[in-house]
């Protein structure tokens, strides 16, 4: 294939990681723009959220976290269906793998070929894919809000479904009495957006609203830095409802003039790239954001299903030279 090196299979270079204490019993691991995950503290047992790609990655996160806590893990929790998030999860031993009930049934409909599509982009995050013991499926599923109790006077951890974003069944972890919240890929804080899967239209306008009405004073986006203090959690929503704008106006003033796919990618790259263009996994995603909006104002209403012969046709179209 002509052109930049398919997806991300030429970063190959190991991210440095990096712990933060976010407040009392409360974990996020970093990692220069890798997918981020995060731990919550209960009076006797751990909610995780996130299971990174492998359970060989996630035991590396585990080995860090057990730096600072040995309680058991009680909740697993699964932002959204995505390879990368899920596929580790055997490794935390949960006793309650929770996700929403899209995700569930995104997972049942396209997992397989999420995983094989995935891989293929992004090889260096399947540490040992062979450690990996099949498709991850949640044993607890809910379509508005759970609420898990932490005990003590440890308040809740409340689960919230904030509307259609990044996919269908995108939750949040929220903790109302520190502020806190685990937004997944729902928001990037300096960190470029994958929009492959994603309902542009509703994510930059009704469910960033609602991820914004909650108020937080520390954010953990689904990758980039963890964000401190009101100005930066704005900053970081703003962030990610400036890339959405600017891509669906691009491609939506080609796609009304009858213009091409690949005009539309042009059009969005010139836009965007002066702003996003270093920022970690731009070039990656954008080949495979233009062409899930190009459907989306084309009618299709839900994301067609990602194939590792697919995404090699798109990027050949919009990224060959």
């Amino acid at each position: 294939m002509s052109g930049k090196p398919f997806a991300s299979s030429a970063d190959l270079a190991a991210k440095e990681q990096t712990l933060e204490v976010l407040g009392d019993g409360v974990y996020a691991l970093t990692a220069a723009g890798d997918p981020n995950v995060g731990a919550i503290e209960g009076e006797d047992f751990l909610v995780c959220f996130e299971a990174m790609a492998t359970p060989v990655a996630a035991r590396g996160w585990l080995d860090r976290l057990r730096e600072h806590t040995g309680k058991p893990v009680r909740y697993l929790v699964l932002s959204h269906y995505h390879a990368v998030r899920v596929l580790g999860a055997s490794a935390f031993d949960a006793q309650v793998i929770v996700a929403h009930e899209h995700t569930r049934a995104l997972i049942a409909e396209r997992g397989e070929a999420d995983w094989a599509s995935e891989f293929a982009r992004m090889p260096r995050l399947f540490a040992e894919p062979e450690s990996i013991p099949g498709l991850t499926w949640p044993t607890l599923t809910f379509s508005d809000r759970l609420t898990i109790p932490l005990g003590g006077d440890r308040g809740d951890l409340e689960l919230r479904y904030c509307g259609r974003g990044h996919t269908e069944g995108d939750l949040v972890a929220w903790l109302p009495r520190q502020r806190i919240l685990f937004a997944g890929d729902l928001v990037e804080s300096q960190a470029a957006l994958y929009t492959g899967d994603a309902y542009h239209r509703d994510w930059s306008s009704s469910t960033l609203d609602t991820v914004a009405a909650l108020r937080a004073e520390v954010l953990v986006g689904g990758r980039g830095a963890v964000a401190r203090g009101r100005d930066a959690v704005d900053a970081a929503i703003a962030q990610t409802r400036h890339f959405l704008q600017v891509l669906q106006a691009q491609v939506a003033a080609v796609h009304v003039r009858h213009g091409s796919l690949k005009e539309a990618f042009d059009g969005a790259h010139a836009a965007l790239a002066p702003r996003y263009g270093g920022w970690p996994i731009f070039e990656h995603c954008l080949p495979f954001n233009v062409a899930r909006l190009w459907d989306e104002l084309s009618g299709v209403d839900r994301p067609v299903i990602w194939t590792a012969e697919r995404d090699k046709e798109v990027w050949a179209q919009l990224q060959g030279r």
